[in-house]
């Protein structure tokens, strides 16, 4: 005659699977508030709302250019991309162009969107926004007047000015569209 086991233990085991399921549900529902709320305002998303091969933050795609070109061609060809040279407004997007420079294939120097050609020591950004933000490599001192294009060097994410004829790889940025 097979065993049965009382209906005590059955039930209680049906509980305490109710409990641990329950309690699983709402840890994963306080973590996703806690999620939301602690979560940083700015996020890396790689091809979601940019075309392929770029890479996005906040409202911008980027792409890592490595064909050498000079300072002119370089802007030219993000033109015809649907954009500009990278402009940098902040520490972290400094260093984000910074990482998607050293996930490429580097040669050590490429061309952000900043230049002083217009008028010396007055620095503007190809795609026209404010110039709010510099990273010049102060123990040099830069900018020393070399050129008026100024480029990132890989080692460490600090700018120099150079000779715009210079050719160096380089970094396209545009708006995200939906």
């Amino acid at each position: 005659m097979a065993r049965r086991r009382p209906q005590y233990q059955a039930s209680s085991i049906t509980t305490k699977m109710a409990f641990g399921l329950h309690s699983l549900f709402l840890l994963c529902g306080i973590s996703g508030l806690l999620t939301g709320v602690w979560s940083k305002p700015t996020t890396v998303v790689k091809d979601n709302s940019c075309p392929k091969g770029w890479t996005q933050l906040d409202c911008y795609c980027y792409v890592y250019e490595d064909e050498e070109r000079t300072f002119a061609d370089a802007e030219s060809v993000c033109n015809i991309l649907g954009g500009n040279l990278v402009s940098i407004h902040s520490d972290l997007e400094n260093a984000f162009i910074l990482e998607l420079i050293r996930a490429g294939d580097n040669d050590d120097e490429v061309w952000i969107g900043l230049h002083d050609a217009v008028a010396d020591t007055d620095f503007i950004w190809t795609d026209g926004s404010d110039n709010d933000f510099t990273n010049f490599d102060l123990s040099v001192p830069e900018p020393d007047e070399t050129g008026p294009c100024v480029q990132m060097d890989e080692s460490d994410g600090l700018w120099e000015d150079q000779l715009c004829t210079a050719e160096n790889e380089y970094v396209c940025i545009k708006e995200v569209h939906h």
